[in-house]
């Protein structure tokens, strides 16, 4: 089994959660395991905020999340692009990920599925592709963005980690309500994955590169 011992990771988060929702269990295990971890959120999703919570709330939750998982603060890096439209400035995403290719230089990139049909994550997913073509990328899954996807790759995980994600996306009161959300769907897909392979719980991902 591979460890992520000495590795350095970088999580592509479209939008905040999204890393967590993706990958939030593996992200627990490699922290446990030494790895160290940068967590990059594109939108911040003001606009979408409901109306009684301030409009920064999500850019709040996000430095919650990510720090009950254990990634350094310092390690979060929050743009403020316009949700729903980062495909208007593809540009400018790319030059910035290509900008922290050169300062992070990770050996693994996680980021959205290629499969998935969402406009903003297929931004970052492309851009994302493009920009990071040396290191090994995994493709995570969120199933209610995703006309289809391959099983490529399992992260295997405990329930100890599945319950930190759990407790990550707590943080997330803006989100309330939310089917994906609910503790219940993210134990039982990670119950699903590892009965994929034979263990308890599991993460999958697209395997788009693997670099040995």
């Amino acid at each position: 089994m591979i460890s992520f011992k000495d590795k350095t990771i970088l999580v592509l988060a479209p939008h905040t959660d999204d890393g967590e929702l993706g990958c939030g269990a593996s992200i627990a295990r490699c922290l446990e395991e030494g790895a160290s971890i940068y967590y990059v959120a594109f939108s911040t999703a003001d606009e979408s905020v409901p109306s009684h919570f301030p409009k920064n709330q999500l850019e709040a939750e996000v430095k919650e999340a990510t720090q009950s998982l254990g990634i350094n603060p310092d390690h979060l890096i929050v743009y403020k692009h316009k949700v729903r439209k980062l495909n208007y400035v593809r540009q400018e995403i790319l030059e910035e990920l290509i900008a922290l290719r050169e300062q992070i230089k990770p050996d693994i990139v996680f980021l959205p599925s290629s499969k998935d049909i969402h406009q903003d994550h297929t931004t970052v997913s492309q851009e994302g592709i493009r920009a990071f073509k040396f290191a090994t990328i995994l493709g995570y899954e969120l199933i209610w963005n995703n006309l289809g996807f391959n099983t490529d790759c399992f992260i295997t995980v405990e329930e100890k980690h599945v319950l930190k994600k759990t407790k990550a996306l707590e943080a997330y009161k803006t989100q309330e309500g939310r089917a994906y959300m609910d503790p219940d769907f993210i134990r039982s897909l990670a119950k699903v994955r590892g009965t994929q392979i034979g263990v308890d719980y599991a993460e999958a991902f697209e395997l788009i590169r693997w670099i040995i």
